[in-house]
């Protein structure tokens, strides 16, 4: 293989690895949003509401996290790779969701309410932390 062939698989590879990446964060940005009361962009950008914020954040860095860990773990095998990606970071969506019903009903911090604050809470701190944690957690799973 020539090294532009090299260089031509490759950016296919990262260009891939992105697509699936970028749609995996709307997936999970879209089931916070389903969490919350209102529409969570109209929120972050007209509310400028640091709450809801915080918590897109948060869940975005840890999708961020499980992509990197499949693609890490992926060994170079494109395909494998792209279909543990895809599964890998529906499953750390999905835990995410749940860790947040579960603080809702064991805990009492209520990502409905938290949105509606106009200032920082600390639930929002906490259950941001909550995100990038499990993120780590399916990220090392991953590997």
């Amino acid at each position: 293989m020539t090294f532009l062939e090299t260089l031509a698989r490759g950016a296919g590879a990262i260009a891939a690895y992105a697509a699936v990446g970028v749609i995996l964060m709307i997936v999970g940005f879209y089931v916070i949003d389903w969490a919350t009361p209102g529409k969570l962009s109209e929120i972050i950008r007209k509310g400028r509401n640091p709450n809801a914020t915080l918590l897109a954040g948060s869940a975005m860095a840890a999708v961020g996290l499980i992509v990197a860990a499949s693609i890490w773990s992926s060994g170079g095998r494109l395909a494998e790779g792209l279909a543990g990606t895809a599964v890998f970071g529906l499953v750390g969506i999905v835990v995410q969701t749940v860790a947040m019903l579960l603080f809702d009903k064991t805990v009492g911090i209520s990502v409905r309410e938290l949105v509606q604050e106009p200032e920082l809470q600390p639930g929002a701190r906490l259950l941001s932390v909550t995100h990038v944690a499990i993120g780590m957690i399916t990220a090392v799973a991953v590997i």
